[in-house]
């Protein structure tokens, strides 16, 4: 618990912390996004952040920016510190052997190999430990990793760009572009952190679009496509189709696909998966099982609306990012989730704000949050 110095003391190191951790964005997955920082006395001599998976944690990198000696320091460090053996070994080992005096730690790891034993390895050091600065932030921060972790599924986000009548197409199978640009630079950005983009056949049928990260900088990355098929009829002459080699793609279908749609698929370098059918459709929730073992945290769903409606109807839906544009499409419109929306008319909003000259919304299903 928080000690003797209380919140105030630490709040603007933690927040500090915090900010490095953001550094990592996009990169860290399956792990989850940590800041450190040193002190000695009020002074900061070292700051770190967990950089990409499968490389030094943030307390290693911290430990080794230090400007000063950090034997007798304070170190003021996100999410607990680790206390077993991964890709990585223990940070735990790597402080008590830095000698370390104090460690102020934000959020408890829920991942169950640590989950409080960091905590218990420092203490039973002689190290000086206080937890539970900032740890709604941090929490709120790891909100993917926290579902991944504690359920063994990945966190779904549904992205959708929709009219002020919740249209978001101007007819079925008919291409339209609903919002601005700053808009579908954030959709980027959405991409650039996530495992995995998804959308139905007919949006690709519709679209045919390419599904990447397209930002202007160097660092980003793209997310693994995922095109759920149930009878393997990705066209061979799509953009996916021929960017396949370049780019992980996944086809998702069921057993009843035809045997040749799978072998020109494959030979175009895509993998078709076959998942256990439900109404003769992609089972979606087998299909995020499989994801998940291969260590895939999060799953941005783009579309369409019968692939949105189907999360949401399944109750598999954690997040819900909505860019709402300045126009309306009429009667004759696609709905955003087809005849579901009555299942989420409640929810949780969290973030009301603007992107250009759209409306952006962030918002949780109710029963997911704490109000």
């Amino acid at each position: 618990m928080i000690g003797s110095f209380g919140l105030s003391y630490y709040e603007s190191h933690m927040k500090r912390a915090i900010e490095l951790a953001e550094k990592g964005r996009g990169a860290t997955s399956p792990n989850p996004m940590v800041g450190a920082l040193i002190l000695r006395g009020d002074k900061v001599i070292a700051e770190g952040y967990h950089e990409r998976a499968g490389e030094p944690h943030a307390e290693i990198n911290a430990l080794n920016s230090a400007t000063d000696d950090v034997h007798g320091a304070t170190m003021v460090v996100s999410l607990e510190p680790c206390n077993h053996y991964g890709k990585t070994p223990p940070c735990t080992e790597a402080i008590i052997k830095a000698g370390i005096n104090k460690v102020v730690v934000g959020m408890i790891d829920p991942n169950p190999k640590t989950a409080g034993g960091g905590i218990k390895r420092l203490r039973d050091a002689g190290i000086k430990v206080e937890y539970g600065i900032l740890s709604e932030q941090v929490a709120k921060q790891n909100e993917v990793f926290i579902k991944y972790i504690t359920t063994n599924k990945p966190f779904v986000t549904v992205k959708a760009a929709i009219s002020l009548d919740g249209k978001i197409a101007e007819a079925p199978d008919t291409a339209t572009a609903i919002t601005g640009e700053a808009a579908r630079v954030s959709v980027h950005e959405l991409r650039n952190e996530s495992d995995v983009i998804m959308v139905g056949i007919r949006t690709v049928l519709v679209d045919d679009p390419l599904l990447t990260t397209r930002l202007d900088r160097e660092g980003t990355k793209n997310p693994v496509r995922v095109i759920l098929d149930s009878e393997a009829r990705l066209p061979l002459y799509s953009k996916i189709a021929n960017t396949a080699s370049e780019i992980k793609t996944i086809v998702a279908t069921t057993t009843a696909a035809p045997k040749k749609n799978v072998q020109n698929l494959e030979s175009r370098g895509i993998e078709v998966l076959g998942i256990d059918s439900w109404n003769e459709k992609v089972d979606i929730e087998a299909l995020l099982d499989e994801l998940a073992s291969r260590e895939l945290s999060s799953v941005l769903v783009e579309g369409g609306g019968k692939l949105i409606g189907s999360f949401v109807k399944a109750g598999l839906v954690d997040r819900f990012l909505i860019f709402i544009a300045p126009k309306i499409i009429g009667e004759q419109g696609v709905d955003f989730v087809g005849d579901n929306l009555d299942l989420i008319r409640e929810l949780k909003v969290r973030y009301v704000g603007k992107i250009g000259e759209d409306i952006f919304i962030q918002a949780y299903p109710k029963s997911e949050t704490r109000d």
